[in-house]
C-alpha cells in the first residue's frame, strides 16, 4: 500500500486494524494515515491512507490501492455479506489485493475478471503435540477458550500454577488489549489466555497454542470448529522461521488424525458458497427498503445471509406506528436504515435495543440532532471505574455505543467534543480493566519466582480424569465435587507434606470446577428425597430447614482450602437452583402467597394453604373453610384451590414433581431423621404403610383408608359418585368406583370401611345381565359445599330407590340343570365416626373425616329422622348450588371435578 499515493485497507477486527495503523503512523507520520472503525475515527486533513475495519471502508474516494484481509470470511454467517460486497465492488484505481486463505480461489476466481493469484508459502512448521494439561504446560504458550467464562477459569488457573497470565479477548477496547498483550511480551507473564480473536493476525511470540474447546457459539447455537477456523488459530503458534506447535488441554478431545493432517499442510476444502446480502437498497419506503434486503440473488455462488442485527432492528422498529409516520419520503427511510446499523454492542435484548434506536431515531428525525443533554446523561452514568470485572467490562461495552454514535457525522452538534468525551471516559474504562484483569490474574511475586527457579518445585501434583490426585505420581487421594477424600493409609508426616502438595492443584482445580458449577445449566442438578443436593453423581450441598417452609437454607459441602470465593459461588448456585425449582413447581403457591388483592379471611385461608404447602386435609379447616363466604372461595379458586370433601388441595401440587419437592420441604420442616418417600407415580392408590409420621400421605397426596390409601383427587371423585347413593338405605359399589379405583370388590370394600362406612358382605345368584347401555354422565356437585347425606336427602328419588335383593328371578331353565353360580356383593351404608376411626388404621390419622364424621363429632346422627331430614333436604336445595368454575374444554380440569367419568 505504502507503495501508492493513496491507498485504502480493510481488516477483519478493530485491534488489528489498531495494530496496523500504530504502524503505519511510525512509517509515515500521523498527518497521512487515517483510522476508521465502529468506535475510532482520526481522519486527519491531508489522509492519504486509510486503515479500517471492514464494515466502515470509505466507498467511492478513488484511492490507488485497495486491499481487504481475511477474504475468506465472504463465507462467515454473520459477517460474510460485508466482505462478499467487498470483493464485488471494492476496487482501487490501480491495484486491488485480497488476502486470505486458498479456500477462496475457486470463487473469486468466478466471481473476479482477470484476477490474478499469488501465493506466500509459510516459513516456518506446525507440528501437533496432543492433549497436554494446563500444569504441564510449556512456557511461552496461548491457551485459547471460546467464552469469557471459560478464558476467565483458565487464567486463574495459570495464575494459580504458572504465576499468571494475559486475557486477550475480541470485546477488549485497543487500550486494554494492547496493555495485557504488553504484560506477555515483555515477559512478566509466560502465558495467554485467549479468544479466537488471535486468529485474526495478531501477531505475538507465541511457541505453542492449545485449544481448551473444539467447539463454540456462533450467537445462535454451538457448534464444532472446522479445521480450517483450528488453522487460523493454531497458525499464530510459531514465527517466520520458528516451527511452533498446537495441542489440546482440558477437556477438549484429542484431534483426529485427518485434521491434523489438513492444518499442519495446509490442505482445506475450498469454499462453496458465499453469504451475499443485497447492497443496492432502495429508500422508497419501509416497505421498499424491507424488500431490497431480502432480495435473493441467482449467482450460484452466492447465497442470501440469514438476519443481520440491523435488518432485525429494521424489523422490529418497523411495526412502531410513529416510527412509520415519520419515515414516510426517501431522506427519512434512509435516515432510520443508518440507525438501524448501531451495532448492539451491549448485547442486550432485541426489544431493549429497538427501544434505544427508537430514541434516538426520534431526536434525529425530530430536531436533526441528538440532544446534548440526553447523550451526556448516557455517557456520564458509564464514567465510573468501581466494580469488579464483569461490572467494568460491561459499561466498556455500552460506551462503545456512545462511541460509535459519536462518529456519526451530523448527529451531534459537536461531534470533535463528544468523539473526545467518550474516549476519555473508554480510556479510563479500559485503565481500570486491565487493572482489575492483571489484579486477580496475575501473581506478580509468584510468576517472578517461578521464572527464577525455572519451574523447579519440590513436589509436583497433577489430578487425572476420574478425580484421583497423585504426587511425583503417588495416590495421595481423590477430589470428590469441591471437598477432597485424603488417602488414610499415609502416615501422619506423610499426609502432611503430600497435601501441602496436593493443596497447589487443588485449589485451582476447585475455582475451575466451582466455574464449570456455576455455569451448569438446572439438568445437571438435582435434589434427593432425602434432601441432598447433586451435581452429576457427586454430593454438593443439602436443604437445611429455614423459618419459612417454602424457604429452605441450602448447605454447600466445600472443603476450607477450597477457599471462600469457591464456597460463596457454590451457595449461590445451588440458592439459584432451588429457587428455580420452587419458582416452577409450585407456581401456585408462590403465586396465592404474592396475590395483595385477597384479604380478611381469604387471605388467612390462603396462608394456611401456603404453610401446608398445597395440601390439608379438610377435618383441620372445616371450621376455617364454613366462614369462607362465596366471594372469598372463589377468589381463592382463581389460584387452582379446590374444596374437597376430603381434603382441601391444589391439584397441580399433586403431580409427581412437586409431590417429591413438597416432601422433602415438609421432612425438613418435621425435623425428620429419615426422610419418607414420595409413592411411585401414576397410582391410585398404594399400600398404607404402618408407621409413617403423622401427616405423610396428605403431604404424599394421599389418604389412607384401610389397608390401602387413595389419592385424594381420585378420592374426591368417588366423593361425587357416592352422593347419588343413599347412604343410608345402603348401596352397592358401581363398575365406576371399581375402575376409578383400580381396586377388586374386596379392596374396594376394605377402603369404604377406611372412610367410615359399613360393609355387610352378601352372596347371591349370579345374574346374566344384558349388554350395558351407555350411562349418561351425571354433572358433579361441587364437594366443598353439601354433604354427602344431605345431598341424598334432597334428592327425593335416591330415597325412592329400591335396595339390593336376593331374590333370582324366574329362569325357564330345566330343574335338573347344575346348581346357579354364586357371587359375593357387599353393602355400604354410612357407618360413622368410630368405624371411620377403626377404618384408618395403617396410616397417619390427621387426614380429617368426611362430612357425616363432621356431623357425628357434633353430636348429630347422619340421615338420622325424616322430619329434620326433609328441613335440611328443603334448606339446601332453596339455596343456589355451588361449583367449581372449570373449563369445559380442559379434560384435566374436567377429570379432577369427576365429569370425565369413564
Amino acid at each position: 500500500m505504502l507503495a501508492h499515493r493513496t491507498g485504502v485497507i480493510g481488516l477483519p477486527l478493530r485491534l488489528l486494524a489498531r495494530e496496523v495503523y500504530d504502524r503505519l503512523v511510525k512509517l509515515r507520520g500521523p498527518n497521512v494515515v487515517a483510522l476508521i472503525t465502529g468506535e475510532e475515527r482520526i481522519v486527519p486533513d491531508r489522509a492519504a491512507f486509510w486503515v479500517c475495519t471492514v464494515e466502515a471502508m470509505p466507498v467511492g474516494i478513488g484511492a490507488d490501492f485497495v486491499a481487504v484481509d481475511e477474504i475468506q470470511l465472504c463465507a462467515d454467517l454473520d459477517r460474510g455479506h460485508v466482505f462478499t460486497d467487498r470483493l464485488l465492488h471494492a476496487r482501487g484505481t490501480r491495484e486491488t489485493l485480497f488476502m486470505g486463505a486458498e479456500t477462496m480461489k475457486p470463487a473469486i476466481a468466478a466471481l473476479v475478471p482477470k484476477v490474478q493469484f499469488l501465493k506466500r508459502e509459510r516459513f516456518s512448521a506446525l507440528t501437533y503435540t496432543g492433549s497436554k494439561k494446563i500444569s504441564r504446560m510449556q512456557n511461552r504458550s496461548a491457551i485459547v477458550g471460546f467464552s469469557v467464562d471459560n478464558v476467565y477459569a483458565i487464567a486463574e488457573v495459570l495464575r494459580r500454577q504458572k504465576g499468571g497470565a494475559a486475557v486477550v479477548m475480541g470485546a477488549l477496547s485497543p487500550r486494554t488489549r494492547n496493555a495485557q498483550v504488553e504484560l506477555y511480551q515483555n515477559g512478566d507473564v509466560d502465558f495467554l489466555v485467549a479468544t479466537d480473536a488471535i486468529g485474526m493476525g495478531l501477531n505475538l511470540d507465541v511457541k505453542h497454542v492449545s485449544f481448551s474447546s473444539l467447539t463454540k457459539f456462533d450467537g445462535r447455537r454451538m457448534r464444532q470448529l472446522q479445521p480450517n477456523e483450528l488453522a487460523q488459530i493454531a497458525g499464530r503458534a510459531g514465527r517466520y522461521l520458528d516451527n511452533g506447535t498446537f495441542g489440546v488441554t482440558g477437556e477438549a478431545p484429542a484431534l483426529h488424525d485427518e485434521v491434523v493432517e489438513m492444518i499442519t499442510e495446509s490442505r482445506f476444502p475450498p469454499v462453496a458458497k458465499l453469504q451475499w446480502r443485497n447492497s443496492a437498497l432502495r429508500y422508497g419506503s419501509i416497505k421498499s427498503l424491507l424488500a431490497s434486503l431480502q432480495d435473493k440473488t441467482n449467482n450460484d455462488w452466492l447465497t442470501r445471509v440469514r438476519d443481520a442485527d440491523d435488518l432485525v432492528a429494521l424489523k422490529a422498529l418497523s411495526g412502531e406506528a410513529e416510527v412509520v409516520a415519520r419515515a414516510s419520503d426517501g431522506p427519512s427511510v434512509k435516515l432510520l436504515w443508518d440507525v438501524c446499523c448501531i451495532p448492539d454492542f451491549r448485547g442486550i435484548s432485541n426489544a431493549e435495543h429497538a427501544h434505544m434506536l427508537l430514541q434516538i431515531y426520534t431526536f434525529l428525525h425530530q430536531s436533526g440532532k441528538i440532544p446534548a443533554d440526553w447523550m451526556a446523561r448516557q455517557v456520564n452514568r458509564l464514567d465510573r471505574v468501581e466494580g469488579d470485572i464483569d461490572t467494568v467490562s460491561k459499561r466498556l461495552a455500552y460506551i462503545r455505543t456512545w462511541t460509535y454514535v459519536a462518529q456519526r457525522k451530523g448527529w451531534l452538534d459537536d461531534n470533535d467534543h463528544w468523539r473526545g468525551e467518550t474516549r476519555v471516559v473508554e480510556d479510563r474504562l479500559s485503565d481500570a480493566l486491565h487493572e482489575r484483569l492483571t489484579q486477580r490474574f496475575v501473581d506478580r511475586r509468584t510468576s517472578v519466582l517461578l521464572r527464577r527457579l525455572k519451574q523447579k518445585e519440590a513436589l509436583v501434583a497433577d489430578i487425572n480424569d476420574t478425580g484421583e490426585v497423585t504426587v511425583e505420581g503417588q495416590f495421595v487421594g481423590r477430589i470428590e465435587a469441591f471437598r477432597f477424600q485424603q488417602d488414610t493409609s499415609a502416615t501422619p508426616d506423610e499426609a502432611k507434606t503430600l497435601r501441602q502438595a496436593a493443596l497447589a492443584v487443588l485449589a485451582p482445580e476447585f475455582h475451575l470446577r466451582a466455574d464449570r458449577f456455576y455455569n451448569a445449566p438446572d439438568t445437571e442438578i438435582d435434589f434427593t428425597e432425602q434432601g441432598g443436593l447433586i451435581w452429576g453423581s457427586s454430593a454438593v450441598g443439602k436443604l437445611v430447614a429455614g423459618s419459612d417452609p417454602m424457604k429452605p437454607v441450602v448447605k454447600a459441602f466445600v472443603d476450607e482450602e477450597a477457599g471462600p470465593d469457591v464456597a460463596a459461588k457454590v451457595q449461590r448456585r445451588l440458592q439459584h437452583f432451588i429457587d428455580r425449582k420452587i419458582a416452577t413447581l409450585f407456581e401456585p403457591l408462590t403465586n396465592l402467597q404474592g396475590d395483595d388483592a385477597l384479604n380478611g379471611l381469604a387471605k388467612g385461608f390462603a396462608f394456611r394453604m401456603v404453610e401446608a404447602l398445597g395440601v390439608v386435609p379438610r377435618g383441620e379447616v372445616a371450621d376455617d373453610v364454613k366462614a369462607l363466604d362465596q366471594e372469598a372461595r372463589g377468589a381463592l379458586r382463581k389460584h387452582g384451590i379446590r374444596f374437597g370433601q376430603f381434603t382441601i388441595f391444589m391439584p397441580l401440587l399433586l403431580k409427581p414433581a412437586p409431590t417429591r419437592l413438597r416432601l422433602v420441604f415438609w421432612s425438613l420442616a418435621q425435623s425428620l431423621d429419615d426422610f419418607p418417600e414420595a409413592p411411585p407415580a401414576g397410582l391410585v392408590t398404594v399400600p398404607a404403610v404402618r408407621g409413617r409420621p403423622r401427616g405423610y400421605h396428605s403431604m404424599a397426596g394421599y389418604r389412607a383408608a384401610g389397608e390401602r390409601a387413595i389419592r385424594i383427587d381420585m378420592l374426591e371423585r368417588l366423593a361425587d359418585m357416592l352422593r347419588d347413593q343413599d347412604t343410608r338405605g345402603g348401596f352397592e359399589a358401581t363398575p365406576d368406583m371399581l375402575s376409578i379405583t383400580g381396586m377388586t370388590l374386596e379392596q374396594f370394600a376394605d377402603l369404604m370401611a377406611g372412610l367410615g362406612y359399613k360393609a355387610d358382605k352378601g352372596e347371591r345368584v349370579k345374574v346374566k345381565q344384558a349388554a350395558p347401555t351407555e350411562a349418561k354422565p351425571s354433572e358433579a356437585a361441587e364437594t366443598a359445599d353439601v354433604p354427602s347425606e344431605v345431598t341424598a336427602e334432597a334428592n327425593p328419588a335416591a330415597e325412592q330407590q329400591d335396595a339390593p335383593t336376593d331374590e333370582v328371578p324366574a329362569t325357564d331353565a330345566p330343574a335338573e340343570e347344575t346348581a346357579p353360580e354364586m357371587e359375593v356383593f357387599y353393602t355400604f351404608a354410612w357407618g360413622g365416626r368410630a368405624v371411620a376411626k377403626q377404618g384408618a388404621r395403617g396410616g397417619d390419622r390427621n387426614g380429617g373425616q368426611n362430612r357425616n364424621a363432621n356431623k357425628a363429632r357434633k353430636g348429630g346422627k347422619p340421615n338420622a329422622g325424616k322430619g329434620g331430614d326433609k328441613q335440611r333436604a328443603q334448606k339446601f336445595s332453596a339455596k343456589p348450588e355451588k361449583k367449581d368454575k372449570i373449563d369445559p374444554d380442559n379434560p384435566f380440569a374436567a377429570a379432577l371435578m369427576g365429569l370425565n367419568k369413564g
